[in-house]
């Protein structure tokens, strides 16, 4: 049984809903952590709504905060637990982008994830094997999941925005390349990457310019 994910929200400015920019945020933090990006993004993505869901579990690393699975190294869970977790958050996922679509009349193709760090984990997991594509997934600071079943699990692929930043020290910039590797051997074409010279485990200006323009891109904005 899948677990009903609340998600803030910020209307399109014109009022006219023809995308959607879904935020996955990560570990410890919530949906508003990113939804205040919508700030910037929303005037040159005027018919936009877009949503970030909390994840599904409070966070024990981070009381105040969600978490899409728990990280052993970090709560002292067991490998298992944060597999189980995991797997239970994919699911939640899925069904709350089921049920958005739907409620929004929107297609896959009007959808871009828009992930960060733990986030970008789920969106980076969840898409490829989802029915349909959606128009992208935006990936900050985050890693790819179970490379090593990629390409034996992969239905869609859709283009991917893989960012990072030179000075993480939380995920290692090079989990950016070993992403892209992983998802070129499974057969993606459109994977792009941009590095934030200087940036730690966040998201900069330059980054989410790139971003920006490639959801503008794959959004046929």
């Amino acid at each position: 049984m899948t677990r009903v994910l609340n998600a803030g929200r910020r209307a399109p400015v014109s009022g006219d809903t023809r995308s959607v920019v879904v935020f996955l945020h990560g570990y410890g933090a919530n949906g508003a952590d990113l939804l205040g990006l919508a700030e910037p993004l929303a005037e040159h993505l005027p018919d936009t709504l877009f949503v970030a869901p909390d994840a599904p579990e409070a966070c024990a690393g981070a009381p105040m905060g969600f978490q899409w699975f728990p990280i052993p190294w970090i709560d002292g869970s067991s490998e298992e637990e944060s597999e189980r977790s995991m797997m239970q958050a994919v699911d939640d996922l899925n069904a709350f982008l089921d049920a958005l679509m739907v409620d929004e009349d929107v297609l896959p193709e009007q959808v871009v994830l828009f992930g960060f760090s733990q986030g970008t984990m789920m969106a980076l997991h969840v898409a490829p094997r989802r029915e349909d594509a959606v128009a992208g997934i935006v990936a900050f600071s985050g890693r790819l999941l179970s490379p090593e079943t990629l390409a034996d699990e992969v239905v869609v692929r859709p283009p991917v925005l893989l960012v990072h930043g030179d000075a993480d020290d939380v995920v290692p910039p090079q989990s950016l390349p070993q992403a892209a590797e992983a998802l070129q051997e499974a057969g993606w074409q459109d994977v792009y990457a941009h590095i934030m010279k200087g940036t730690g485990h966040g998201i900069a200006p330059d980054g989410l310019s790139v971003a920006l323009a490639f959801m503008r891109d794959k959004l046929g904005l």
